[in-house]
């Protein structure tokens, strides 16, 4: 057992204990003195053999009994940054600066039609 586990039983033994005690002390306090014995200061000592058990009992048992574990702090993710999305220059369709583009950007261009051939078999329009 680490020594956090072994604090947490000792917490918990001393609450049998400390009832254990309250009960003995509330027998002993009710049945030492006859209640007709005569002497006058026995029910002042009584009640305050009372209260200190009534104190006792209270505070034994109104004790939280549970603690929440500690708080784990942990760092926030970093903002978030969002940057504009680049642009990118593509001239105007069917005019010479997008022949000369297309041409200079794919080997196949077939400026006729308009379109290169891909990796896929397939002809594809310049863009």
């Amino acid at each position: 057992m680490n020594p956090g586990e072994l604090a947490f039983w000792d917490h918990v033994m001393k609450f049998p204990r400390i009832v254990a005690l309250a009960a003995a002390l509330a027998t002993a306090s009710t049945f030492s003195v006859p209640a007709h014995a005569g002497r006058h200061g026995d029910s002042l000592l009584a009640g305050v053999a009372g209260f200190a058990v009534g104190t006792l009992f209270g505070n034994a048992t109104a004790r939280p009994r549970y603690y929440a574990p500690a708080p784990v702090y942990v760092t926030p993710p970093p903002p978030v940054i969002y940057r504009p999305t680049p642009v990118y220059y593509a001239p105007a369709p069917w005019t010479p600066e997008w022949y000369a583009y297309c041409a200079r950007k794919y080997e196949s261009f077939d400026a006729s039609s308009g379109t290169f051939l891909g990796f896929d078999g397939f002809r594809h329009v310049c863009i």
